[in-house]
């Protein structure tokens, strides 16, 4: 990598930039969610009463990724814990380390927080992300249910 990522926390004035690359993480995954759900996911992210945040990547000045988090209790540690929900890389901005420093800021900031585990998921099929993944620890054989409600 030859030039410096920054990670920093998302800012009101990210919104063009959170949107675009938002859409693009949407694409990725082949998902459409309606407007009204985009709106009020931007909307938590910015409240500091809301357990979600985001962090920004920047190379460059410009605006290439975003990291979001929540943390929450754990029954398995005396603490909490920090769930990586999203986290998504412009394409033209891959191969340059952006996912990796968006991770070890995550760490940093957990660990300043005293949370005790960092964790995430992804699907089965994405063998880059998850060879980034596996430099930082092995995947912990879990399976993942979702039901809609």
């Amino acid at each position: 990598m030859n030039e410096t990522v920054k990670v920093r926390d998302l800012v009101p004035q990210d919104r063009a930039d959170w949107l675009r690359l938002w859409q693009g993480f949407m694409g990725y995954y082949g998902l459409a969610l309606a407007p009204e759900v985009t709106e009020f996911t931007w909307e938590r992210l910015l409240s500091p009463a809301s357990p979600l945040a985001c962090r920004m990547a920047e190379v460059g000045g410009r605006v290439v990724g975003f990291a979001i988090y929540q943390h929450h209790p754990s029954t398995w540690v005396m603490g909490d814990d920090c769930y990586l929900e999203d986290m998504f890389v412009a394409p033209d901005a891959r191969g340059r380390g952006v996912a990796r420093a968006m991770i070890e800021d995550l760490i940093g900031l957990a660990r300043g927080r005293g949370w005790k585990r960092l964790y995430w998921n992804t699907e089965l099929t994405n063998e880059i992300a998850r060879r980034l993944y596996d430099s930082f620890t092995p995947h912990d054989g879990h399976v993942r249910y979702r039901l809609t409600l």
